[in-house]
């Protein structure tokens, strides 16, 4: 009968290959986490580029939907922004023509009825539980809302105080006051609105 030899030499990892594999294992998942973070990060600022841009739309949207003056004034108004009266709604729904919104700011933004968005249903009452966006979504985001005039030749260009114009500028910015990396610009949305003087 023969017998087997066991070889001197046996084919299992040294203590050293095994921690140069484990610290091997260690980069790789690093770089996958900080890649998976990375992406994370930009699909949350994605997100919010989104939102941004839906907010300053819906905003101008609505001022440009109003009457370009107020009844009985003319469309050469040199002070713009809402009455005292204007002012005493619960949040945008007496405003009735476009310069009533200029200077109009809010933090968190709410809707036409000054409730925060994202908790109102559109019609002044709050939306059903499973239907509001987390609190505090948006405590850090800005809202505000700028109407002036701008040259006839060059729309780009703004008019000084007390000057007027056929044109006007609706701009629309959405502002988030980060606490660690401070206050960014989200989204700046600018219309311009032509006035046609009645023959």
């Amino acid at each position: 009968m023969r017998r087997l030899r066991c070889s001197p030499h046996r084919s299992a990892f040294t203590l050293i290959e095994a921690l140069l594999a484990i610290s091997m294992a260690a980069i790789a998942g690093s770089v996958l986490l900080l890649g998976i973070t990375s992406s994370l990060q930009t699909t949350d600022e994605a997100i919010s580029q989104t939102i941004a841009n839906g907010m300053a739309a819906q905003l101008i949207d609505e001022a440009i939907g109003l009457r370009y003056h107020a009844t009985g004034a003319d469309g050469y108004q040199v002070l713009l922004g809402a009455s005292a009266y204007e002012l005493s709604g619960a949040g945008r729904e007496r405003f009735n023509d476009i310069d009533d919104h200029d200077g109009f700011r809010a933090q968190p933004p709410v809707g036409l009825f000054g409730i925060e968005l994202g908790q109102d249903d559109g019609t002044g009452g709050a939306r059903h539980p499973n239907f509001t966006v987390p609190n505090g979504r948006f405590d850090n985001w800005r809202r505000e809302i700028e109407v002036y005039y701008v040259d006839e030749a060059d729309h780009a260009k703004r008019l000084p105080a007390g000057w007027t114009s056929d044109y006007r500028a609706v701009e629309v910015r959405i502002i988030e006051d980060d606490p660690t990396r401070g206050s960014r610009e989200l989204v700046n949305l600018r219309r311009i609105i032509a006035y046609v003087p009645p023959m």
